[in-house]
């Protein structure tokens, strides 16, 4: 198996436990969100928010679980019992929730994902899972996009992969400029995909229909 990935997709964006004699505590986080309901002009003690504290740390360890997985793993298991598939294999409309690094903010939208075997292929599940490692991080849409095509192709090893992400940045929809339902496209094409105007357009006629 070819192990680019650990050079590659996680380049950007570090595990947690790299940062193990760093690492916060759960009183640590609490304390912090409190510091921000006290700036926002709020009264954390108030009945409504005594427990909010605590709800946010639970909710930003299942948010930003990703830093704790590791795509390499999810994507080892893969099938060669494919009776000689060689074609387009597309999983799209796949839900997509992740997180703005400059504002904190949700980023909402679909990834379309295909693929076009050599000789083996993943199990269906296993895209939508390393699309949800990727997003349950810290992300720009650009850099979640390639770290999804590029995890595909290094653990894969496929004629091609193909991956385009659609999203509502809700830190332009709720501030700032305030467009609400702006969508971003962003898109990442490995082998024959890259430079080959008629398997880009395949890709996207299957990825327009209904």
């Amino acid at each position: 198996m070819d192990n680019r990935l650990k050079l590659n997709p996680e380049s950007k964006t570090t595990r947690l436990a790299d940062h193990a004699e760093g690492a916060v505590t759960r009183e640590e986080a609490e304390a912090a969100v409190r510091v921000l309901l006290r700036w926002s002009g709020e009264n954390p003690e108030r009945e409504g928010l005594r427990d909010t504290p605590a709800r946010v740390a639970r909710s930003y360890k299942e948010l930003f679980a990703g830093y704790e997985k590791d795509a390499g793993r999810e994507l080892q298991r893969t099938f060669t019992d494919v009776g000689g598939y060689s074609d387009l294999v597309l999983v799209k409309a796949i839900p997509l929730y992740s997180h703005c690094e400059h504002h904190l903010v949700p980023i909402i939208g679909w990834a379309h994902v295909a693929y076009r075997p050599n000789d083996r292929v993943f199990g269906l599940s296993k895209i939508a899972r390393v699309i949800e490692i990727y997003a349950r991080r810290l992300q720009t849409q650009e850099t979640m996009t390639a770290q999804i095509a590029r995890a595909i192709a290094d653990y894969l090893n496929p004629q091609g992969v193909a991956v385009l992400i659609e999203a509502e940045h809700l830190c332009m929809s709720m501030c700032g400029i305030q467009k609400q339902g702006a969508l971003t496209t962003t898109m990442a094409l490995e082998g024959c995909f890259a430079g080959n105007a008629a398997e880009q357009a395949r890709f996207m006629t299957f990825v327009r229909q209904n």
